[in-house]
């Protein structure tokens, strides 16, 4: 099973792909996936900043088809929106959204979706827990051997917080 995490962002849009070859190796109380979560691939798409809203979600799109085609991924987990600075970032985050979420219905894949606080307690074991956390545990448990981007982190931690709430809920 391939699942592939999105954080989203009008200007810089995480991706992370994982396969969950294993659902067993749950410890009572422990919320961290199992060795069965290996990692495949993960990056960023950068937008350029100076560029109209809508050349950006142009750009988005094109670069999410892409990934969903090389990976072929099973699934696709993206984080829900919970706050905003303002009305025009809230708005920009939700057309980014739309456009990944377009993008996963037209390649006929189920969506999930997670809060941020999910991921964190899943992930870190603690819902407010900081980004260099989450990207620690995330390279530990994927055992990468480089730093990722707190976008490539996000993206991966959402699609592990996926594989354990499956695994949670196959119980």
């Amino acid at each position: 099973m391939k699942i592939l995490g999105i954080d989203p962002g009008s200007v810089l849009c995480g991706y992370g792909l994982i396969e969950d070859s294993n659902i067993k190796g749950i410890k009572k109380g422990v919320c961290h996936p199992s060795p069965g979560c290996n990692y495949i691939s993960s990056g960023r798409v950068a937008l350029p900043a100076g560029k109209p809203l809508h050349a950006r979600l142009n750009e988005l799109y094109t670069s999410l088809v892409e990934v969903i085609a090389e990976y072929k991924p099973d699934e696709i987990v993206i984080e829900k929106i919970f706050f905003a600075k303002g009305i025009k970032a809230a708005l920009s985050l939700g057309h980014t959204r739309g456009v990944i979420l377009l993008a996963a219905s037209l390649a006929d894949l189920p969506i999930y979706e997670y809060s941020a606080l999910e991921v964190k307690k899943a992930v870190v074991g603690y819902g407010r827990a900081e980004k260099s956390q989450v990207q620690k545990m995330v390279t530990g448990i994927l055992q990468i051997n480089r730093l990722l981007s707190p976008d490539s982190a996000d993206a991966l931690a959402l699609a592990l917080c996926h594989a354990n709430s499956k695994r949670i809920k196959g119980l």
